[in-house]
């Protein structure tokens, strides 16, 4: 079976919940799988950002109940990188937890290794106190210098405890998490459910993937939950056995792509701003193959060296990544400023201004904020003042 390119791009936005989106931020979460946690807040956090782009403006109290409030919907784990996930799904990554020495950052592994004492000492401080954070948890060496990944061994140790499932997020309070046994925050019928070999949950995970996804590569499939090469492999291979994905080849993939069997292609009219974090396009590869855009995140490039801007949100519209806009919430001005604004090779400015111009509109709307300002920089700067957006520059 052969897919032109518009039509692998149908399948891959409907699929993703934009054409028809979910009726509720609980039906997306599911539909989607899993929602990537990021901790930059020059805009909103990334996790909210995802329900706007499909539903529009919505209550993020919402998504905050869903994954903090009994009874439970959402549960954070790895994902794909810090995510939310449907607590259904938690026995399917029992596999990653019981690997968590193989799997975690370094410098957790090992004190996993040299301090295996210190975990006790950890797991009884929240099992008698959670939940609580890791500045609440007075055992171990202080962190030895300054910065956002200057650990302690106490911080430390409950990542690998988190990693491994033996404690998990009871809720966020700002960014910081409330660490908490799974017994006390994980519905009890989940964790009585049977854990399932990994093989099996690999092929489970594989296909929600390709639910989410529509039509994706293998190594689409394994990056949605970061799965290893074999692993993934062989779930794929057995789902097309067994029907549940359908081999195709897509115009101008040069590997073979997988059609999930009841995938969907339906048109979308509208337009949404994507949280850099986003399921569409957080695998850059398929960004480009399905859009043709070059999308990379410019957070840590020096400020003189970035081309599209710090935090840099793409626009869809229709089928087609049109622009890229760099965005920034003041709240003490009350203003979403566009640091920048670039309009993607060959798209007709003057309508790409107007979609985008709607897009911001609708946005500062939804984060309270009283008009948009736009800076005079980017090819597409100038188009959106004419498109009105800079509502200070007209008063």
């Amino acid at each position: 079976m052969k897919l032109s390119l518009t039509e692998a791009r149908a399948y891959a936005i409907t699929a993703q919940g934009f054409a028809t989106p979910p009726p509720t931020v609980r039906k997306l979460a599911e539909r989607l799988g899993v929602i990537q946690i990021d901790s930059v807040n020059v805009l909103v956090r990334s996790h909210y950002l995802p329900a706007f782009s499909r539903m529009g403006s919505y209550d993020r109290s919402q998504l905050d109940k869903l994954s903090h409030k009994a009874p439970r919907a959402l549960f954070e784990y790895w994902g794909h990188e810090a995510s939310l996930l449907p607590v259904a799904m938690q026995p399917l990554f029992r596999w990653r937890m019981a690997r968590a020495t193989e799997h975690a950052w370094r410098n957790v592994r090992l004190i996993a290794k040299k301090q295996p004492s210190l975990l006790d000492d950890v797991l009884a401080i929240v099992r008698e106190k959670g939940p609580l954070t890791a500045r609440e948890i007075d055992v171990g060496e202080a962190k030895k210098r300054k910065g956002w990944w200057a650990w302690s061994e106490a911080k430390t140790a409950i990542e690998f405890l988190f990693w491994s499932g033996q404690v998990t997020s009871a809720a966020r309070v700002g960014f910081e998490r409330l660490y908490d046994l799974p017994e006390r925050v994980i519905p009890a019928p989940i964790l009585a459910r049977a854990t399932p070999p990994e093989d099996e949950a690999h092929r489970e995970l594989v296909e929600i993937a390709a639910r989410a996804m529509g039509v994706a590569s293998e190594a689409d499939l394994r990056d949605y939950y970061r799965l290893p090469v074999a692993g993934a492999r062989k779930a794929v291979a057995d789902l097309v056995e067994d029907g549940a994905l359908v081999p195709v080849t897509v115009e101008g993939w040069k590997k073979p792509a997988y059609l999930h069997r009841k995938a969907q292609a339906k048109a979308f009219a509208g337009a949404a701003l994507l949280s850099p974090f986003d399921n569409l396009i957080w695998f850059r590869d398929r960004t480009e193959r399905l859009f043709g855009m070059r999308y990379r995140i410019e957070i840590y490039t020096p400020e003189p060296k970035r081309v599209h801007g710090y935090y840099v949100l793409p626009v869809l519209a229709g089928d087609a990544l049109i622009a890229r806009v760099d965005l920034k919430a003041d709240r003490a001005a009350s203003a979403l400023r566009v640091q920048a604004a670039h309009a993607e090779p060959g798209v007709a400015k003057a309508k790409a201004a107007k979609t985008v111009a709607g897009c911001l509109s609708r946005m500062a709307s939804w984060l309270g904020l009283e008009r948009v300002e736009v800076m005079p920089k980017g090819d597409l700067a100038a188009a959106l003042k004419r498109a009105g957006t800079d509502r200070a520059s007209q008063t």
